[in-house]
């Protein structure tokens, strides 16, 4: 399979350079993709390169040209470098680089326009656009959802690590009238036990074993079926919320809900909500919670891409990959329209942009996605 990659990657690559130098027209296109292509995070640069070529085999215009440059992982000196020879080829637009953390690097570059597949900020500043799927979009889908549903009293669940600082700066915009933040230790010993306080778990059990200790003391019919019923119930009593919204991912996701059903949290009552798990099937196999609920771009699409991109590659796709599809078919949207890109002021359109992901906007100096709620049930993500 690595072979065959090489074998690929190398012919977009001669693709890509016989197109540099065949045709020099100021009427063309160029594109740079700023991507990792050595380090630890290669795999994704090959994904996002393997992305483009799709974006331009279907927009089918000869005028259009990706140049690709080596971003490293992590590496600034690369960055610079790649950012160069770019500059050298006539490149004005650019789509990466992938990590935020890179931002910094790129600012300097203000006659240059950085389109990012980057999710940290949808904050349009200086030269750099971000149309990854923003905490900000997720939050504000799931605000609608917990609205829509007429829930009143919400729980917002988040580790402590290295990002909590980044959400809690993100809450204070959140319209939520009646919500709580509540931070927990990720170590799965601690966290069950932390859960058990936040449900007044002991406490609910206590009910249950008083109750059913003083029907057991009574032979009427209507306290046996009481009883009966208390029989297959491990705790008496309501949760002080009706919502929650889990701020995680991966193992970490998967632990908190387990804890929420082993204190009891009945997700029938309960609404459960998390942020963009890009249809982790993974999942499915998580027998803790049977309802779950999450904003995500759109199924449909996703899938039609995965399928496309296969069939042409014979391999499966970074997630993230789906943005740089999305980044061509954007630049080409307003090159075409404009007959030109000369700013980071021609992206701010009033036109919602309709991409693969589904439809995002540019408004008050953010890019915002219109994202969709899934449910998670029975091995299935359906449209909410």
């Amino acid at each position: 399979m690595t072979k065959i990659l090489t074998i690929i990657l190398s012919y977009i690559l001669i693709l890509f350079n016989s197109n540099l130098n065949a045709d020099d027209n100021t009427n063309n296109l160029k594109i740079g993709l700023l991507a990792p292509f050595s380090g630890d995070n290669k795999e994704l640069g090959n994904s996002l390169l393997l992305s483009s070529q799709l974006a331009l085999n279907e927009i089918n215009d000869n005028r259009i040209m990706i140049i690709p440059g080596d971003s490293g992982t992590n590496n600034p000196t690369k960055i610079n470098i790649a950012i160069n020879e770019f500059v050298e080829a006539g490149v004005k637009i650019i789509i990466g680089p992938t990590d935020f953390k890179s931002f910094k690097e790129i600012k300097k570059y203000n006659d240059l326009i950085f389109i990012s597949p980057s999710n940290m900020s949808p904050d349009i500043t200086n030269n750099i656009i971000s149309i990854g799927v923003s905490l900000e979009s997720q939050i504000k889908a799931i605000e609608k959802f917990i609205i829509k549903e007429k829930r009143k009293k919400t729980i917002i669940m988040y580790p402590k690590n290295q990002y909590s600082s980044f959400i809690d700066e993100k809450l204070k915009n959140i319209k939520l009238k009646n919500y709580k933040v509540f931070k927990y230790d990720p170590d799965p010993k601690i966290l069950t036990g932390s859960i058990e306080n936040l449900t007044n778990y002991s406490q609910r059990k206590k009910n249950l074993e008083l109750r059913k200790k003083i029907l057991e003391e009574k032979d009427d019919e209507a306290s046996k079926r009481e009883l009966n019923r208390l029989e297959q119930k491990y705790t008496l009593g309501d949760v002080n919320f009706d919502s929650v919204i889990i701020i995680d991912f991966g193992n970490n996701l998967k632990s908190v809900l387990a804890s929420l059903v082993f204190s009891d949290v009945d997700d029938n009552k309960i609404l459960i909500t998390t942020v963009n798990q890009w249809f982790d099937e993974s999942i499915f196999y998580e027998n803790s919670v049977k309802n779950l609920y999450y904003p995500s771009i759109n199924l449909k699409n996703f899938k039609k891409f995965n399928k496309d991109y296969f069939k042409t590659y014979n391999l499966k796709p970074n997630e993230i990959s789906i943005l740089a599809y999305d980044a061509i078919g954007l630049i080409y949207y307003i090159w075409k329209k404009n007959k030109k890109i000369t700013s980071i002021n021609d992206f701010f359109i009033k036109d919602k942009i309709k991409g693969k992901i589904g439809t995002f906007k540019f408004n008050d100096g953010k890019v915002t996605q219109d994202l969709i709620i899934y449910k998670i049930k029975d091995g299935k993500f359906t449209k909410n």
